[in-house]
């Protein structure tokens, strides 16, 4: 099925309802919630997914799994989605966060059949076997380390988002303690224990996550340059300490 509401189709008898989706560019995907975990792969573009509790970025032949009734809202950077809404009770191993995972080739084109499926596919048959085979598949991926915390806390919240959109290598802990009407120590202590992790390793991750969907588009000189890095053996390096890959992989 393509371009159709999972609500439209949420009431029948199959454990996996496979729908593809194709967005218009830097769409926002209001907030939202699905009964059903879903899978949501891109087949090009980037997905900018935030829930209460954090934020992930999606780049091309990755997916994230949405566990069931978490609310969430979607950035689509260019994206056509193929997608699978699966019972729960279907898939007890489901994480109960949100996790990016690679694709391989075998998943992306099970995936793409799937998504070919009329909403009456038979289940008993080939069409079900070949969805019974994507979920095995999804069993076997590989967790990627694409995500970013976010405070639940004003105006620590607020502030983070605001980076996430729109990262500023000048921009210190000082200028943030300013911005919330704190001292540095008490911001800085404050953000760590709702986060746990410092503001200045934060904002350095959220650079490195903000350098995905620029990628599609630029250098890896042109991104390390605008994200503020000294260098584009810098960025390259810092980049691949946390995502296990050089930026090129991604471009």
């Amino acid at each position: 099925m393509r371009n159709t509401s999972i609500d439209d189709h949420d009431h029948l008898p199959v454990d996996v309802l496979p729908i593809g989706t194709d967005y218009p560019p830097d769409f926002l995907l209001a907030r939202h919630a699905h009964r059903r975990a879903q899978l949501l792969y891109g087949a090009c573009g980037v997905m900018q997914v935030e829930t209460d509790e954090g934020s992930w970025t999606v780049p091309a032949d990755r997916a994230v799994l949405i566990p069931p009734r978490v609310p969430h809202e979607v950035r689509m950077l260019g994206v056509s989605t193929w997608s699978l809404y699966v019972e729960p009770d279907a898939v007890p191993w489901w994480p109960t966060s949100c996790t990016v995972i690679e694709v391989g080739p075998l998943l992306r084109e099970l995936l793409r059949a799937a998504n070919d499926l009329d909403a009456d596919y038979d289940t008993a048959g080939r069409d079900g076997a070949l969805v019974r085979l994507a979920l095995h598949e999804l069993r076997r991926m590989t967790p990627v380390p694409f995500a970013i915390s976010l405070p639940r806390a004003d105006p620590f919240r607020t502030l983070c988002r605001a980076y996430l959109a729109a990262p500023d290598a000048t921009l210190t802990n000082t200028d943030w303690a300013r911005s919330a009407a704190m001292s540095t120590r008490t911001f800085d202590r404050r953000f760590r224990a709702l986060t746990g992790t410092s503001p200045a390793t934060w904002r350095a991750r959220a650079r490195l996550l903000a350098s995905l969907p620029l990628l599609t588009t630029e250098s890896v000189t042109a991104v390390a340059s605008r994200l503020g890095y000294a260098s584009p053996a810098a960025f390259t390096a810092a980049f691949s300490r946390a995502f296990g890959a050089p930026p090129s992989r991604f471009r």
